[in-house]
């Protein structure tokens, strides 16, 4: 059974941070590999993970036995630097051996619609995550879940209109499929996020609190409290 109550870790140096994140996600990914012969990670956009992207590139794990997914997109040109296939591709995928046909991009240059409708189907043949990564904005959004906006909880991914950030057309894995995880990892840095982070714990309704996860959902934050 799903459940969304986190384990909070405040860290007082991003060096911590963002070593203890790596470390996090390597310990979830060999425990997979060791489990199930492969490891199912979604990943984050963003500027907090760019570091701990590249600092796992260093790590000791099998890559040939990941499979990479992106928990959101902007629809913008597949090489445009605000896309985050293209900060993870910088960061992670050009440096780590993980398998080409092992990394699932989702299409945003297509359109949000066109591009959600092909990621939904796709990830309707894959199981369970093993670890996702989330971001969480000053307004409370994950991924491209925002606040005052409705989502089919049924899909597995949606397109996005009229994002309160630019660009406004997206794509976005939705809450009920990221809580298909038995791992979630929220990364929270900066002291922008105070307020939304405050409401968050009150248990204020924010599209971060509709995330679970099967086994542990863990918070790391630096510079927020």
């Amino acid at each position: 059974m799903n459940h969304n109550s986190f384990e909070h870790t405040s860290f007082d140096s991003l060096e911590k941070f963002e070593n203890d994140a790596c470390s996090y996600i390597i310990k979830k990914a060999n425990e997979s590999i060791g489990a199930r012969k492969s490891f199912y990670l979604v990943l984050c956009g963003g500027g907090t993970p760019k570091s701990i992207y590249s600092k796992l590139c260093h790590m000791n794990t099998d890559w040939s036995k990941w499979h990479i997914f992106f928990g959101d997109e902007r629809c913008l040109p597949s090489d445009h630097p605000e896309r985050n296939s293209v900060m993870a591709r910088e960061c992670l995928l050009s440096k780590a051996p993980i398998p080409h046909e092992q990394v699932h991009f989702i299409d945003g240059e297509k359109g949000n619609i066109v591009a959600a409708n092909h990621y939904d189907s796709m990830l309707n043949e894959v199981g369970d995550f093993d670890l996702v990564l989330l971001g969480f904005g000053e307004d409370g959004h994950t991924a491209s879940l925002f606040p005052g906006h409705d989502w089919d909880n049924s899909k597995n991914a949606v397109a996005i209109f009229d994002a309160p950030k630019p660009p406004s057309e997206r794509v976005s894995i939705t809450s009920s499929r990221l809580s298909r995880s038995k791992n979630t990892l929220f990364l929270i840095t900066g002291k922008n996020k105070v307020d939304a982070f405050v409401q968050w714990q009150k248990k204020i309704d924010l599209p971060a609190s509709n995330i679970s996860a099967i086994d542990e959902l863990k918070i790391y934050t630096f510079d927020v409290i």
